[in-house]
């Protein structure tokens, strides 16, 4: 088996790793169950890469996420549902019509997109799509029946709750102004304190989560996503705690020896100097 920048060869080494008798033990082990975390820290790599700008990386973890796809296809192709071929044609399906400005007639692609057509679009799909199931014999409704059910469960809390409130609010479920959501949070803040006193440890994690909620919501109001909001929060707090960490080191100390005052001035220093 030799490398190949041909997709087959990847698929030709996912089937030989899940192959029963002549296989990786672990790969024939798994499911899409114990491999969907993979996936998605896959994912992640891949958007640290871009944050990063290491284009050499970001062709290694590209390819750690393919792997992922065709790891999913080989299971699926196993259970008898489908194969990579089927993910393909699939998503090429699906970029086709729903670029018709780019891809359809020339009246199409003249008209451009037009308003209300992704829209249109996408009712078409979800009908299809619902169809299909309807003739596996599946519940129709694969995300659940309620209106905020399509949004995955998988994805980060903060994206979720955007997402949950984005969609909410097409049907006018929104605070009108940004200012409404700060006392909104002020509340939560309260409750979140009076959940503390009592000590109820319940309570302390439901106001917690509600007063991350309203966070994201105001975000929301402020054009601000939360989710990358916070990684640029989280990167900051790296590279000043990094600076404690190479003063400490520069003056023979360490860490684990120095004093919470020595670090905090330490860590002041950090702040002025970005």
């Amino acid at each position: 088996m030799k490398p190949s920048k041909d997709i087959s060869r990847l698929i030709e080494i996912m089937a030989a790793l899940r192959a029963p008798e002549t296989g990786c033990p672990w790969d024939i082990e798994q499911d899409f169950s114990t491999i969907a975390p993979y996936t998605i820290e896959e994912a992640y790599e891949v958007a640290d890469t871009i944050a990063r700008g290491d284009l050499d990386d970001l062709r290694d973890e590209l390819g750690d996420l393919l792997l992922q796809v065709v790891y999913h296809a080989q299971m699926a192709e196993e259970a008898g549902e489908f194969a990579f071929g089927d993910v393909v044609q699939a998503i090429t399906t699906k970029m086709i019509r729903r670029h018709p400005h780019v891809f359809g007639d020339e009246k199409a692609r003249s008209a451009g997109m037009a308003k209300g057509m992704w829209e249109k679009i996408k009712a078409e799909e979800k009908a299809e799509k619902r169809n299909a199931r309807l003739a596996r014999g599946h519940d129709p409704e694969d995300h659940g029946k309620g209106f905020l059910d399509g949004i995955p469960v998988a994805l980060p809390a903060l994206t979720r709750a955007l997402k949950l409130q984005e969609k909410a609010a097409r049907v006018g479920f929104d605070w009108s102004e940004a200012t409404s959501i700060l006392d909104k949070i002020e509340e939560e803040i309260g409750e979140l304190r009076e959940a503390l006193s009592k000590g109820d440890t319940a309570s302390i994690k439901d106001e917690f989560g509600d007063m991350l909620f309203a966070i994201v919501n105001l975000g929301r109001h402020l054009k601000v996503d939360s989710e990358a909001a916070l990684s640029g929060t989280n990167e900051k707090f790296r590279s000043r705690f990094h600076h404690v960490e190479q003063a400490l080191e520069a003056s023979g100390n360490t860490l684990e020896k120095a004093t919470l005052d020595e670090m905090e001035m330490l860590w002041q220093q950090a702040k002025s100097a970005k």
